[in-house]
């Protein structure tokens, strides 16, 4: 049975691939490159969507043999994969909107009118399927699926962005604005490729976890643990939504084995209850000179 996460990245897939066949189709009815741009960044989106999905199953897979540590980084590496997918997409539609700005083309009315019925659609469905997203990727705080709503919500924007411009053009006729529609869609997209590119990449070159995180593990410790011990060498990481965390733990050369080993088993369901996902390696020694 699917998990949560797996069954939110399948609806983002079903509903990508249903608006990029409707801004498509309209897309060349019309002749907007606005609307082809849209259907353009949502066959990107529908990429993303369907390695978020692979990316989530994989990651929720328990460490094997080859892979101690769990398969957790699948899901940055998608979100990688991801971000310089849109960079490409908004290369392409920038060039196709500078062509069109040097040239004479015009979208008939009945043209406008469905590209705005169809435009407002996409901003309906987007906006349902990112927020189910946000929610599931708070819940089980999933990197590839944060993208993957990030990349929706920006979507929202910019149908809403191309909506009102074919609107304008219809009654004013000025046709130079779906062209520059679809450069803002593109700038929207490079944002939106850059946020994600750093927020995934930096778990695959180890980077601590998020320092007020940090926070937390140092308040559970200096809670746990009496004047005379003492903590160093505290290390972090994370791999898509499980962290892990190492550290030494000086205890009284007195403590008995039982008693350190109690203690360990204290701290890490502090830890566990404030921060969730968290793998906890403690090595004990004894105080120096104690």
């Amino acid at each position: 049975m699917l998990n949560r996460k797996a069954k939110a990245a399948r609806l983002s897939v079903f509903s990508n691939t249903f608006l990029i066949i409707m801004n498509l189709i309209v897309g060349l009815i019309s002749g907007s490159v606005s609307i082809i741009s849209e259907a353009i960044h949502t066959f990107i989106d529908l990429l993303a969507a369907v390695m978020a999905y692979f990316s989530v199953k994989i990651a929720d897979s328990p460490p094997d043999e080859r892979h101690p540590y769990g398969h957790g980084k699948f899901e940055n590496i998608s979100g990688v994969i991801e971000a310089l997918l849109i960079f490409v997409a908004s290369g392409w539609i920038i060039f196709h909107a500078v062509q069109r700005l040097t040239s004479d083309h015009v979208i008939d009315h009945s043209g406008l009118t469905l590209g705005f019925i169809v435009m407002m659609i996409s901003a309906i469905v987007d906006l349902i399927v990112s927020r189910h997203l946000y929610r599931v990727s708070k819940e089980t705080d999933s990197i590839a699926l944060k993208a993957d709503a990030l990349h929706l919500s920006v979507h929202v924007y910019t149908s809403l962005g191309i909506g009102v411009s074919l609107a304008v053009i219809y009654f004013t006729g000025w046709h130079f604005l779906d062209p520059v529609a679809a450069i803002v869609v593109a700038a929207f997209i490079l944002k939106e490729a850059f946020e994600i590119l750093v927020e995934a990449f930096k778990p695959l070159i180890d980077n601590a976890l998020p320092k007020d995180e940090i926070k937390v593990i140092i308040e559970v410790l200096n809670e746990s643990i009496t004047e005379e011990m003492s903590f160093h060498m505290l290390r972090t990481r994370k791999a898509g939504s499980n962290r892990e965390l190492d550290f030494h733990l000086e205890v009284p050369g007195s403590m008995s084995v039982t008693e350190s080993h109690e203690l360990c088993d204290e701290i890490e369901a502090k830890l566990r209850t404030r921060l969730p996902n968290i793998e906890i390696t403690i090595h004990v020694e004894p105080i120096p000179g104690n």
